[in-house]
């Protein structure tokens, strides 16, 4: 797969803290602290939709959201893993990956517009970061390289 090309959407760097890279997608962190709230972007050039993507690429994007799903529903103790490919705001696809409380702040309806983002401080960054390398702690199997930070 040529990424050469590839550049992440304006919004989605604003809004987001680079992790690290799966084969296939950037692994980013939504800057908000009301949410777990991990994005899966494939680096893959002008594409909008699941289905532009090729049958491979398909099936590794299927592979890392389901072992991110996992992990941040085990590891986060969520009552529900949301993942959306809504894409209205960002045409770039991107997966969302949401872990869900039954007590969080937009439950049951969508995270989408039910409270401004709250971005993460400098300690609450650095306990995020620390759950996730804790629930990451296989990444490398999953082909999964931490971003330099």
């Amino acid at each position: 797969m040529n990424t050469s090309m590839f550049n992440l959407h304006p919004r989605l760097a604003a809004d987001t803290l680079l992790l690290g890279d799966f084969p296939l997608c950037h692994c980013l962190l939504m800057n908000d602290m009301h949410y777990p709230w991990l994005i899966l972007v494939p680096r893959v050039e002008n594409i909008r939709e699941i289905f532009e993507l090729g049958a491979d690429q398909q099936q590794q994007l299927l592979r890392e959201s389901s072992w991110v799903s996992e992990r941040m529903a085990r590891h986060f103790n969520a009552t529900k893993i949301n993942i959306g490919a809504l894409g209205n705001m960002v045409p770039q696809l991107h997966l969302h990956i949401i872990a869900r409380y039954e007590n969080d702040a937009a439950w049951p309806g969508p995270v989408w517009g039910k409270h401004p983002a709250e971005p993460y401080t400098g300690d609450n960054l650095q306990r995020m970061n620390k759950r996730l390398r804790e629930a990451f702690a296989d990444a490398a199997e999953a082909g999964f390289v931490w971003a330099d930070r």
